[in-house]
C-alpha cells in the first residue's frame, strides 16, 4: 500500500478503530527524560499564546483533511502534560458514580493480540483485527478477567468522547481543540512533523514513541517494549515538557470533524461527519506504523463519532488561563 494515495487513506482509517454501528503490556526498558512516576499525576504546562500553524501544505492523507497550512491566532491556555491516567479517572468514577458508555453499551473494540485465553469475540470484516468484546470497558481493557489495578499510570482507554467530556466537566477542564493540540504538540516550531522534529522514527533503533514495529497487523517485533498502551511519560517530552503526544493513545480534541476542501468527495465526507456528529481525534496510537495509518504526525488527524471506544482511544485536558 503506498503511503499518501487515496487507497491508503480510505483503507488506514480503518485501523484506527471502526464504527460502533460495524458489528497486555510488556515491560519496557526506562527512557532517558522519562517522567518520573511521581509526577504524573496530574502535571499541567503553560502553553503560550499568539500565532500557530495549523495543517499542512504536504498532506499524507488528503481525505482526512490534513491541509492546507493555515494560520490562527490562539490564546495562552493550560495542557495536561499526559494524557488522563486509569488513577485519575478512577477517582472521578469513585467521586461521580460515572458509567462510560463502553459499560452502557455492553462492549468495546479490543485489538485481537490482546484477547485472553479462551475469550470468543466477532470482528468487523474489514477490520478483523479489531474484536468486539463483550464486558471490555475502562477498568477491563481485554473484557471480564482483566484490570488496570496494575495499570495505574496507563493511560485510561475504552473512553468515548462523551465520557472525555464529563471528566472534564467534573474537573472544571475541557477537550482542547484541535489547533490548540496542535500548536502545544508542535513544541513552538512552525511546521514540525512530530512533536520532536523531523526524525521519523524506526523499527529498530529510533523509538521516539509508542508505535507499531513490524508488519501491521501480523507481527509486532515489540521493539520498543510495548505490545500495547506504555505508562504515560515513558518517552522524552517535546520542548513544551508535553509527553506522548505521538503515539501510545488517540486523543479526542473538542473541535466537530470537517474536511476543509469544495471537492465533491470531501462535502459527501462532511455531511456524513456532520450526521454523525463525528469529532477530531490526534496523536496516533500504538497500533500506528508508517506503512498503514501513518498517523503520528502531529497534522495527522481521523473524525469519529462521540460514542465510539476501543483499546486505544484516551484523552488529556486542557484548561483556560
Amino acid at each position: 500500500m503506498t503511503v499518501g494515495s487515496q487507497t491508503a487513506s480510505a483503507a488506514a482509517k480503518a485501523c484506527c478503530v471502526p464504527s460502533r454501528t460495524t458489528a497486555a503490556t510488556v515491560a519496557a526498558t526506562p527512557r532517558a527524560d522519562a517522567m518520573p512516576a511521581s509526577a504524573r499525576r496530574n502535571h499541567v504546562v503553560d502553553i503560550p499564546g499568539g500565532a500557530a500553524t495549523i495543517g499542512t501544505d504536504a498532506p499524507v492523507f488528503r481525505g482526512d483533511g490534513e491541509g492546507p497550512a493555515r494560520r490562527v491566532t490562539l490564546r495562552a491556555f493550560r495542557l495536561d502534560a499526559c494524557a488522563v491516567t486509569n488513577a485519575r479517572f478512577a477517582a472521578f468514577v469513585a467521586a461521580a458514580g460515572y458509567r462510560t458508555e463502553a459499560e452502557r453499551f455492553g462492549w468495546s473494540f479490543v485489538f485481537r493480540d490482546f484477547l485472553l485465553p479462551g475469550q470468543v469475540a466477532e470482528s468487523p470484516e474489514a477490520t478483523p483485527w479489531w474484536c468486539k468484546v463483550d464486558g471490555a470497558c475502562w477498568h477491563a481493557p481485554e473484557g471480564p478477567g482483566s484490570s488496570v489495578v496494575d495499570r495505574p499510570d496507563h493511560p485510561v482507554i475504552h473512553v468515548s468522547w462523551t465520557d472525555a467530556v464529563a471528566f472534564a466537566d467534573w474537573v472544571g477542564g475541557r477537550l482542547p481543540s484541535e489547533a490548540e493540540w496542535e500548536h502545544a504538540a508542535r513544541g513552538g516550531a512552525t511546521d514540525a512533523r512530530f512533536p520532536w522534529g523531523d526524525e521519523e522514527p524506526t523499527d529498530d533503533t529510533a523509538h521516539l514513541c509508542n508505535i507499531w514495529q513490524g508488519a501491521f497487523p501480523q507481527r509486532n517485533t515489540l521493539a520498543d517494549g510495548f505490545a500495547g498502551a506504555a505508562p504515560v511519560g515513558c518517552y522524552p517530552p517535546n520542548a513544551h515538557g508535553l509527553y506522548d503526544m505521538a503515539g501510545n493513545v488517540w486523543e479526542w480534541t473538542g473541535d466537530p470533524f470537517r474536511v476543509r476542501s469544495l471537492g465533491v468527495a470531501a462535502k459527501a465526507r462532511n455531511r456524513a461527519a456532520a450526521a454523525a456528529k463525528e469529532r477530531v481525534m490526534k496523536g496516533g496510537s500504538y497500533l500506528c506504523h508508517r506503512s498503514y495509518c501513518y498517523r503520528y504526525r502531529i497534522a495527522a488527524r481521523v473524525g469519529h463519532s462521540p460514542d465510539i471506544s476501543a483499546g486505544h482511544t484516551g484523552f488529556r485536558l486542557a484548561y483556560d488561563v
